[in-house]
């Protein structure tokens, strides 16, 4: 909205109305605006939630083997992520943007369906919340709708990255074809002049191959999207952890948009041109800010929870971002800590089902998701069970501990993703 209102009084050369075309002016503004919302929209939803008597009520006190209490604490914490997004990217971005557009139905999409699993849980005292393939409906519905608007829209378009020769020395430099176009191509980590194309993947479909590349990049985006919404919402265990971890996504996300927008970096980086992605920077820095100002609250001990209306949200936003800026492969590094907490549950309930069958009960992990197993106490474990890694760790940890190094290894994994696209 104000993007477009000084566009419009830049016509009459009132001083500074141009600064608000610049994206960097408005992405830091966006993310300074996010975080005084979520402090200050914070802090009166707390009160109007204890007030109203809406907070946990299904935690067990033996998941804290530390002896803090939890229960009573106000959860739905990812409306205030929720608002404190919206309201600068409606203010500062350009809302016209076919990436701004998908972001925010996304944002609202998953909010909506973390609200209805929250609000079975609090309010109809039901501790499963909502069914599961209600969920995995909802997730699939979103990335099926993200997919299908880009293969249809005309303004969801790259221009690819190429390598000509320069100079008398035959310089080798990267340069972009004029022309932007739809495409199938996606960014492979550590590769270097290599784009993976999912038509050329479809090539055994003959003629159909492009056809059959774009079924194949929505179910691509179907699957990131839930995998990535539901590794999120399975990092949501302990105060701080997944809004902690996403700012730290969220901010290598916001690097990659910025680059893929920019024409000079894209050619430094050797990376495909997205013409308008900039804009996703706006929206980054707002959900960067949403998070940091989230952590004034929800970090230990936490004043309130983020909720599945937090979670389910958030790792959408992050795969439909990826997705956009046709980074999605490279989610399995740098949302490396979601894809273990997803992992360590599998392998935990397939091989204690496997094992069940023989007769046996026998676990993995002390407890998943892989967080939790650096907190269970000797006394929390199964008497009946026998346990693989019973001896890892060997000492439980406190939670703000292990909070604090997943957002080491998360930056760690942030900064190895930057990383291959100049090791390419």
């Amino acid at each position: 909205m104000l993007y477009y209102l000084f566009r419009f009084l830049e016509q009459f050369n009132i001083p500074g109305s141009r600064m608000w075309l610049y994206i960097s002016f408005r992405s830091l503004l966006a993310l300074i605006l996010s975080l005084l919302i979520s402090a200050w929209f914070g802090e009166k939803f707390i009160k109007w939630m204890k007030r109203r008597n809406i907070s946990e009520v299904q935690r067990d006190a033996s998941i804290d083997p530390f002896g803090v209490e939890k229960k009573g604490v106000p959860t739905m914490g990812g409306i205030i992520i929720i608002v404190s997004i919206l309201v600068p990217v409606i203010l500062l971005g350009r809302m016209r943007n076919i990436y701004l557009l998908l972001m925010i139905a996304t944002t609202l999409w998953l909010g909506f369906l973390g609200f209805m699993d929250d609000y079975i849980k609090i309010f109809r005292k039901n501790k499963e919340g909502l069914k599961g393939k209600y969920k995995i409906i909802g997730q699939v519905s979103i990335g099926f709708i993200v997919g299908l608007t880009i293969y249809l829209s005309p303004d969801a378009v790259i221009r690819e990255n190429v390598e000509v020769q320069r100079g008398a020395a035959q310089e080798m430099v990267i340069k972009h074809k004029s022309e932007a176009v739809k495409s199938l191509k996606t960014t492979i980590p550590f590769v270097k002049r290599h784009n993976l194309d999912y038509s050329k993947v479809m090539s055994f479909c003959g003629k159909y191959k492009t056809a059959a590349g774009w079924v194949l990049f929505v179910i691509v985006t179907i699957l990131v999207v839930t995998a990535v919404s539901n590794g999120a919402n399975l990092n949501d265990g302990m105060d701080g952890m997944c809004a902690g971890n996403s700012a730290i996504i969220g901010v290598a996300l916001g690097i990659l948009a910025y680059v893929s927008g920019h024409l000079g970096y894209a050619s430094y980086f050797d990376l495909m041109y997205i013409p308008n992605s900039e804009e996703l920077v706006v929206f980054l820095c707002a959900f960067v800010g949403a998070m940091i100002g989230f952590l004034w609250y929800n970090s230990y001990p936490a004043q309130i929870f983020m909720g599945d209306t937090g979670s389910l949200t958030i790792g959408g936003i992050i795969g439909v971002c990826a997705v956009i800026i046709h980074k999605e492969l490279l989610l399995p590094i740098l949302c490396g800590i979601f894809f273990v907490e997803s992992l360590s549950v599998i392998i935990q309930t397939q091989w204690f089902k496997w094992k069940k069958r023989k007769g046996e009960r026998v676990r993995v992990f002390r407890a998943t998701p892989i967080h939790d197993n650096f907190r269970r106490l000797d006394s929390q474990l199964d008497p009946t069970s026998r346990y693989i890694l019973k001896g890892w760790p060997r000492r439980p940890f406190h939670e703000s501990k292990i909070t604090v190094r997943f957002w080491i290894v998360s930056i760690i994994l942030a900064a190895l993703t930057i990383i291959t696209l100049k090791m390419r």
